[in-house]
């Protein structure tokens, strides 16, 4: 079975009780509709046409009651079904956000736009195949209501639904594969131009630095003009397969009340039966077009469920690892590692020791390697243990901080306290970011906008730094966490990391003097292997390179 039809059957299963529930009550519904123009055609031949009083009212009670019945079935199927469709959106989006946010990792080449299309826009088209089955299923309900009605009218026009119905869905069954490839396409360039555009607004302010905002601007415009026509084909192609349905159930429903015109005129049936035959041909109109339209609905569903898949059978990149974290303080030891740039690098931190690593051109592999060690040779030990066998429980033992950390729609104190309800007022203090919550009247109840774009590239980095200080990880490694600070706050967060680190293994991995000067012990990297360490005081004094990449 292909992976989207996994997804979309795991959808009906397991929404089993409210779907077949509504479907059923969807179904009441649809009989009753059809048994309305036939009760009406009765009520001429047998009240009207004979002018009987007592048979009027019967009939016109039996047409009240089924008035009742169709209102209450469709109120509380549809009751049931929203319930579903609801549910199964929220299920999908938190398995594929849990997926995409393992503590092992996910590979993917999806960027996070993409990751968030699926994760919202892919998971609710999914989630209304809950709707589509008992659409589906009331459509059929009442096309076989209808022709049952019309042989027992006339067996012509039974026949015309029986044999014509199947010949009309099966001819538009040829579009199906087109549109589902259309709208995979469109909602692939969807994601993409949502990636684009949240890069340029967070680094909106470096881009003008640079001069480039007008290339970005150019780039993105290439990329939304894509995602433009791409949406545009996806339209147009499911426009034109409902104005192919729409005319093809419509010239269906009018060929059975033409036919039934000439029955009437020559005798073939009643007064009262022609009507029954025009309010039924008005009527299938609506479940004629809902199957012809079928295909359109499912291949949306259908793209979108291969795109859940996608994430949902990624491999991730850490193995499941079955060691136990062992209890602070942690010794770091990496030996002989190959990985990028880094040639056999040795690299020991003792138990509650605060290292700085000034890592030339190595910073980026080194943060990757303890972020999601995967594709290395030697050996990564965190307290004795290896990395790999800690696998997801390595996050419990070594928090590493990017440089570009991200904040999130919210408050400042929903930011920073988000591994725990400890008060961050120490972690504030130490990291400078207490400054950034005075400048604001409603302080750490202050809004936060997406990617922290309403604060500075400097209150960004001092609250994502707060953060990772409360977190009191065992181990934590920091990438140049105060490269947007003035040199006086840089001092202040250098003394207050210090501190609050005091006893707990930290590893900085930056080239300013302040943090440097504040370590047990720096550790200089050059060709991917260690070349010099020493305190900062005696590198500054007899090692020429690193004067040079420290002291400009």
């Amino acid at each position: 079975m292909d992976t989207g039809t996994r997804i979309l059957l795991r959808t009906t299963t397991r929404n089993a009780r409210r779907l077949w529930s509504g479907t059923a009550l969807i179904g009441v519904h649809q009989v009753c509709e059809a048994l309305v123009p036939i009760l009406i055609g009765v009520i001429v031949d047998r009240a009207v046409a004979t002018g009987d009083a007592g048979a009027l009212a019967l009939w016109m009670g039996a047409l009240a009651g089924v008035f009742i019945l169709l209102t209450t079935a469709y109120r509380n199927g549809a009751r049931l079904l929203m319930k579903a469709i609801a549910e199964e959106g929220h299920t999908l989006r938190v398995e594929v956000t849990a997926k995409v946010l393992h503590p092992r990792g996910v590979k993917t080449d999806l960027r996070a736009g993409d990751l968030l299309t699926v994760s919202t826009s892919d998971a609710d088209n999914t989630s209304y195949l809950l709707d589509y089955v008992p659409r589906i299923a009331g459509a059929l309900v009442a096309t076989a209501v209808g022709a049952v009605a019309l042989f027992v009218i006339s067996v012509p026009l039974g026949l015309v639904v029986l044999i014509a119905t199947p010949i009309v869905l099966i001819a538009l069954q040829v579009g199906a594969p087109l549109i589902t490839r259309r709208v995979a396409d469109q909602q692939e360039l969807a994601g993409t131009a949502s990636s684009l555009a949240t890069d340029l607004v967070t680094g909106l302010r470096p881009l003008r630095g640079l001069g480039a905002q007008d290339a970005a601007a150019a780039r993105y415009h290439e990329v939304s003009r894509a995602s433009l026509r791409a949406m545009i084909r996806a339209a147009r192609t499911q426009g034109g397969y409902l104005a192919a349905s729409t005319i093809a159930s419509t010239l269906l429903a009018g060929g059975i009340a033409i036919l039934a015109g000439w029955f009437a005129l020559d005798g073939r049936i009643t007064v009262g039966e022609f009507i029954t035959v025009i309010g039924l041909a008005q009527f299938l109109v609506e479940p004629f077009g809902t199957l012809a339209v079928v295909p359109s609905w499912v291949a949306e569903a259908r793209a979108s469920a291969d795109r859940i898949a996608l994430i949902e059978d990624a491999e991730h990149v850490l193995p499941a690892g079955e060691a136990k974290p062992v209890a602070a303080p942690i010794e770091l030891r990496l030996a002989g590692v190959h990985f990028d740039v880094l040639r056999g690098l040795d690299l020991h931190v003792r138990p509650g020791e605060f290292v700085g690593v000034v890592p030339g051109r190595c910073g980026d592999a080194l943060v990757r390697l303890l972020t999601t060690p995967a594709g290395y040779e030697g050996s990564v030990l965190l307290g004795g243990v290896r990395l790999e066998d800690l696998a997801g429980a390595a996050r419990e033992v070594m928090l590493v901080e990017p440089h570009n950390a991200d904040l999130f729609t919210g408050t400042i104190g929903s930011n920073v306290a988000v591994h725990t309800s400890n008060d961050p007022a120490g972690a504030l203090r130490a990291a400078a970011a207490d400054e950034v919550v005075a400048l604001h009247n409603d302080g750490l109840e202050h809004a936060v906008a997406e990617r922290g774009a309403s604060l500075s590239g400097g209150q960004r980095q001092r609250l994502a730094l707060a953060r990772a200080l409360l977190a009191r990880p065992p181990i934590l490694v920091l990438h140049d966490p105060t490269t947007a600070v003035d040199a006086v706050t840089e001092h202040a967060i250098a003394q207050g990391v210090r501190a609050f680190r005091n006893g707990l293994t930290t590893v900085v991995i930056t080239s300013s003097p302040a943090l440097l000067a504040a370590t047990d012990r720096v550790v200089v990297l050059g060709d991917g292997v260690v070349t010099a360490e020493g305190d900062h005081a005696g590198l500054a004094a007899s090692h020429e390179d690193y004067r040079k990449a420290v002291l400009r």
